[in-house]
């Protein structure tokens, strides 16, 4: 076990939580909401640390991040365990089990070890996904460290619920994150996640004014998030941050709790793509579709600067971040 970060001793002896925006208090002998930081004795532990459950070499694209070195390879990592409790959860059978339960796979692989993997299969960069990344900060912290050291960057594949004191101690080794818009409506949040609305939006903003290259993710659910008004809320406020954030919008297909849904119809992820035109964002692409056009275009002169065939880039017309056909400059890191 590890003493964990961002918390505080407080009466008899608990102690108070303030990783993430549940800022748990936690009496002594309990466990956060996360349920894989543990109070004993008016200590913090968290009981994942060097504790992967999924290590594989993926695609950046895969993230999705398709605006952050497009064709390079991302290490990816998870431990088990979240702060939310999403019922349409795609990696609940990781997510949702508890450290040490029976369910647990995890093995004992220590931050040196995975740079030196990332190193090792030729990736560009360490991705702390799958769960939720928040949870094996400490984890994810000393990795990131060690990784921008050797050359590496970092990413965040993340549902947003850090606090600004965790986000503040990530920031200055963190070079990406996609970050999951699921709702626009804080009752959303509160009935199928467990959380709120304010605290994702927050981070969002927080990290792109801090310089990270953020892109945003939104999985559509037939009758949970699909209407017009809540499409063009999710994508106004993304514009509004800044029009040059991508926008994925994801199809749902039925997982964990939400077996009864359809998955999501294409004529619904084409409506979100032109709302999300329509609010102003210059790049919205669909996800999970299997054969869609995935490619970047060039917000100026149209043409496509990056060709992809699923996550496999074809093509590629990008030279120092600029179109080759008319020179404009395309916002990412390239």
């Amino acid at each position: 076990m590890k003493e964990a970060l961002l918390y505080k001793k407080i009466e008899d002896a608990q102690v108070f939580c303030f990783l993430c925006s549940h800022r748990c208090r936690i009496p002594e002998g309990g466990f956060g909401i996360c349920g894989v930081r543990q109070n004993r004795g008016g200590t913090l532990y968290t009981l994942v640390y060097g504790k992967p459950v999924a290590m594989h070499v993926d695609p950046i694209e895969k993230k999705p991040l398709y605006h952050f070195l497009p064709g390079s390879l991302s290490f990816s990592v998870a431990t088990a365990g979240c702060n939310f409790r999403c019922g349409f959860c795609q990696n609940w059978q990781i997510s949702q089990v508890k450290p040490g339960g029976d369910t647990d796979d995890s093995v004992t692989v220590m931050p040196q070890e995975l740079v030196r993997a990332a190193r090792k299969n030729k990736c560009a960069s360490v991705s702390y996904t799958y769960t939720e990344p928040t949870i094996f900060f400490e984890y994810a912290l000393e990795t990131a460290a060690l990784a921008r050291g050797e050359g590496l960057r970092n990413v965040f594949v993340t549902n947003g619920y850090l606090t600004p004191e965790a986000i503040g101690e990530l920031i200055p080794f963190l070079d990406a994150a996609n970050v999951d818009l699921k709702f626009f409506r804080d009752d959303a949040y509160r009935k199928v996640c467990g959380g709120r609305l304010e605290p994702v939006c927050d981070s969002i903003t927080m990290m792109k004014k801090a310089g990270v290259w953020v892109e945003v993710t939104t999985l559509v659910i037939p009758g949970e998030n699909d209407s017009k008004e809540e499409l063009s809320g999710i994508a106004g406020f993304i514009s509004q941050v800044d029009r040059d954030i991508p926008w994925h919008v994801s199809r749902f297909h039925p997982d964990y709790r939400f077996t009864s849904q359809e998955p999501t119809p294409s004529g619904t992820l084409k409506d979100a793509e032109r709302i999300g035109k329509e609010q102003g964002l210059r790049f919205v692409y669909c996800g999970n579709v299997s054969g869609w056009d995935e490619n970047t275009y060039c917000h100026a002169c149209g043409r496509p600067v990056v060709s992809r065939k699923g996550f496999s880039v074809q093509e590629y017309n990008l030279e120092n971040g600029n179109c080759v056909f008319c020179k404009e400059k395309i916002p990412g890191i390239f």
